[in-house]
């Protein structure tokens, strides 16, 4: 018992160390990529090429199970393939993207034939926030939903 309690003290002064040192000395952290499981990475990499216009970047593997693209700033999305088929996949779980004209961009859908929704699911209808943000929805070859956004009232 006297190990146990021992033990438990020992533990309890490492937390606060370590949570006396969180608060001097913050840990910054930065968005390195965020990863995409898809079926198909041919299929997926031309719609994130085309109708997201992400430019690909280099990868390390060469073993034609990845595709990589810069997000500039915000880091990286990596495309992994090997995902199963027509996996349901909720509207709130999903990436975004803000673009300076949104017009443009749905112009781009279009020309792609790509299906778009406001937030409720009306067909070619933005939603348009309280801040005056305007957002469409729509979902990649494997079913996951992007939100694209002006972010910027009055654009």
């Amino acid at each position: 018992m006297k190990q146990f309690v021992t033990a438990c003290i020992c533990c309890l002064l490492s937390l606060a160390t370590f949570s006396v040192g969180a608060q001097t000395n913050p840990i910054t952290l930065r968005l390195n990529h965020i990863a995409v499981y898809v079926h198909d990475l041919g299929q997926s990499t031309t719609f994130y090429e085309d109708v997201l216009q992400l430019k690909q970047i280099p990868e390390p593997f060469h073993d034609g199970l990845h595709t990589w693209f810069s997000l500039g700033d915000a880091g990286q999305l990596h495309l992994i393939q090997g995902a199963a088929q027509n996996i349901a996949r909720d509207k709130n779980d999903h990436l975004c993207f803000s673009v300076d004209s949104i017009e443009d961009f749905i112009a781009n859908l279009d020309k792609h034939q790509v299906a778009y929704t406001n937030w409720p699911g009306t067909a070619k209808a933005p939603t348009v926030r309280v801040d005056g943000v305007k957002q469409i929805y729509f979902q990649d070859p494997d079913g996951h939903w992007i939100e694209v956004n002006n972010d910027k009232p009055g654009k």
